[in-house]
């Protein structure tokens, strides 16, 4: 049995208005701010398909996620630092002296429904953030995307990791138990240990002798307001910049510097960048409703004179923390001021450690000499010393992480605290090096690897005995697209000092370019894919001829 269902008349006739009038006030829009032209041009912004390029889109979600549970903390969070006696649900710390900020921070806990969700969910949401920032920029520096025009995008990016990390150490101190007053301590130290300066800068910050009445209100003002209107601005910028310079991709046929290779915005990107958002959502949601994180009930209110054992930042703060447990205690006095070198010298450190990351886009292209667009990628194993400074960077920070966690470390394992911080100081000098060479070689060895598998292709394990005795190896041939890949990244050499090159520059592009794999020439190419058609027609000869007798192809 079945059914139709028409539309009345007067159903089609309000329907037909509301067309109409939605074409008016729509026309009437456009003709006023032009949005038909701008929805056409980023619905036709093209966008190359890749897993790596998600983890963009993972820091800019989980700042969204930041934003609606920062908003629904902010209505219930109290940014005082005057002192009340709490009476509140939490049994084990009634009667205990705190400040508002430490007692709202509770009551946001037990009391308020969804409030330790929320917290966690604020919390977990931040630690995704700076996770794909970082692994973001490594994307990045490792394929090459910081190059020409995209220097400034690079330099943006880097800025929103320090803000992300400035906005993690405001937010988890503003709750003012033991563990984040500690974090304060340091950074009132580190202050302190600034000839001259240092004093000043501690009072304005803290409004007098430290821990002070205003550090908390101006910390909640830098959190919620500067830095994430900072963060938006950047992050606006940095898409902006995305449009202009169109999308990077990476090599493959077809692909050059001069297009993008991919889907449109709409509807494909737009659908899956939806369904992206809820997926990430869906994982910090979970990830805050299951697992505990930041539980300040169990520190306790902030109180100057306890200094908890075991007490850590979050881990994209900790190498701060390992730098000054690994540094000697050395200082000395000079005109009546004492220079604390077991700060200073990490702080130092910290500066040049960034800076790096920072300005390598153009230390790269000093050395390089390049000044063309690049908009293809390189794969990692294409640039061995950039990989292996990449890598080296990132040994360097896991020790220092490692060593903000030797009293951790040396607890769990019965070792000697000392032991295992002179163990971390030793290999901050020795393992960036041994990771720098090893990661070098395995490039190098990658890129011979491929120039073989270019000519020759791929292997079997399958052979086959000729007439004569003779035994040949079948190989498989790649496709049109893989020996593309292979046989088509940029070679540089290393310049000689002179006609306008310092000898600096001569040695920076000797240590950058002296150890390379000779790249597929045409020539050699031709000559291998003959030698391989050749042989493949005698094996495919022989096995014809032979069908049915005693040889074998094994």
């Amino acid at each position: 049995m079945t059914s139709t269902d028409t539309a009345s008349p007067q159903t089609g006739q309000k329907q037909g208005r509301l067309v109409k009038l939605g074409a008016v006030g729509g026309g009437w829009i456009d003709e006023r701010v032009g949005g038909a032209g701008l929805v056409k041009f980023f619905a036709r912004k093209i966008f190359p398909d890749h897993w790596s390029f998600m983890f963009g889109e993972v820091a800019l979600y989980s700042f969204i996620i930041l934003l609606i549970s920062g908003t629904f903390l902010t209505m219930f969070f109290v940014p005082s630092m005057d002192e009340v006696v709490y009476d509140g649900v939490y049994q084990p710390m009634q009667g205990l002296h705190m400040s508002k900020a430490f007692e709202s921070t509770l009551h946001i806990s037990f009391e308020l429904k969804g409030g330790l969700f929320f917290r966690q969910l604020h919390h977990w949401a931040a630690l995704f953030f700076m996770v794909a920032i970082f692994v973001h920029m490594f994307r990045v520096f490792f394929t090459g995307a910081f190059r020409k025009p995209r220097e400034l995008n690079w330099v943006v990016g880097f800025t929103l990791m320090i803000l992300g990390m400035v906005a993690g150490f405001s937010g988890y101190s503003l709750p003012d138990d033991v563990l984040s007053g500690n974090g304060l301590r340091i950074a009132e130290g580190l202050m302190l240990a600034m000839p001259l300066v240092g004093p000043y800068l501690s009072f304005f910050l803290f409004g007098g002798e430290f821990p002070g009445h205003d550090i908390i209100p101006r910390l909640f003002t830098i959190h919620i307001l500067l830095i994430p209107a900072a963060i938006l601005g950047l992050i606006a910028i940095h898409m902006v910049m995305l449009v202009a310079h169109k999308h990077t991709h990476y090599p493959g046929p077809g692909r050059t510097d001069n297009n993008v290779v991919g889907y449109p915005l709409f509807p494909v990107y737009t659908a899956k960048a939806g369904g992206f958002f809820f997926l990430v959502f869906g994982i910090i949601a979970l990830v805050s409703a299951t697992t505990a994180i930041n539980p300040v009930w169990v520190y306790g209110p902030y109180d100057p004179s306890p200094v908890s054992a075991g007490s850590q930042p979050d881990w994209y703060m900790l190498f701060t923390d390992g730098g000054l447990r690994l540094m000697p205690g050395w200082e000395f006095t000079i005109f009546g001021y004492t220079i604390s070198l077991n700060m200073l010298v990490p702080l130092g450190f910290y500066g040049l450690f960034l800076a790096f990351l920072a300005l390598y886009p153009w230390i790269e292209a000093w050395v390089t000499g390049d000044k063309r667009e690049h908009h293809v990628l390189d794969f990692p194993y294409q640039a061995p010393v950039r990989t292996g400074l990449g890598v080296a960077w990132i040994s360097i920070y896991l020790i220092l992480c490692l060593g903000a966690t030797n009293d951790l470390l040396a607890v769990a394992l019965q070792l000697s605290i000392n032991d295992l911080t002179w163990a971390y100081r030793i290999g901050f000098f020795v393992v960036p090096v041994i990771a720098f060479y090893v990661t070098k070689r395995l490039c190098l060895s990658l890129q011979r690897h491929k120039r073989e598998l270019a000519l020759h292709g791929k292997e079997t394990s399958k052979v086959v005995r000729m007439e004569n005795g003779q035994i040949l190896e079948i190989h498989e041939p790649l496709s049109d697209y893989e020996r593309w890949v292979m046989v088509s990244p940029d070679q540089y050499r290393p310049l000689k000092a002179g006609k306008g090159v310092s000898g600096l520059r001569a040695r920076a592009t000797s240590f950058f370019f002296k150890d390379y794999i000779e790249p597929v020439s045409p020539a050699e190419l031709r000559a291998a894919l003959d030698h391989g058609s050749h042989e493949q027609h005698r094996i495919d000869h022989l096995i014809s001829a032979t069908s049915g007798s005693d040889h074998e192809v094994n």
